[in-house]
């Protein structure tokens, strides 16, 4: 089976939020930051994982809600560790970049499957 644009870059995603905090960890960045951010970070992909295998359409659009939560959350801690942190721990464009991704697709996928729920 063809692995989904959704799946390789929010695991990419992953990859660069658990790199990006043992960095911060390494650093001795605030540990509670680091690890809500480290959450919420690897959490988008297990969602979106899980979604696969969804029990039934609503179920799947659930998962990505929730994987959409996760985005967002994971959004405020960037941001807050930008805002607070000296200029070397901001997170890469890169970081940046993925999460803004990975949120426009959760965004398309459930309008998609929202709309295709009601036909």
């Amino acid at each position: 089976m063809k692995e989904s644009v959704l799946l390789k870059k929010s695991f990419d995603f992953s990859v660069s939020i658990y790199l990006f905090c043992t960095f911060l960890r390494e650093d001795k960045f605030d540990y509670i930051i680091v690890n809500q951010l480290m959450k919420s970070g690897t959490a988008v992909c297990a969602l979106v994982r899980e979604a696969e295998f969804a029990q039934s359409r609503l179920d799947f659009i659930n998962k990505l809600s929730v994987a959409l939560k996760e985005t967002n959350e994971t959004i405020y801690w960037l941001e807050l560790i930008e805002a607070v942190a000296k200029e070397d721990h901001a997170p890469k464009p890169t970081v940046q970049i993925l999460l803004s991704e990975i949120k426009g697709m959760l965004i398309a996928s459930i309008k998609t499957a929202k709309s295709n729920l009601k036909k």
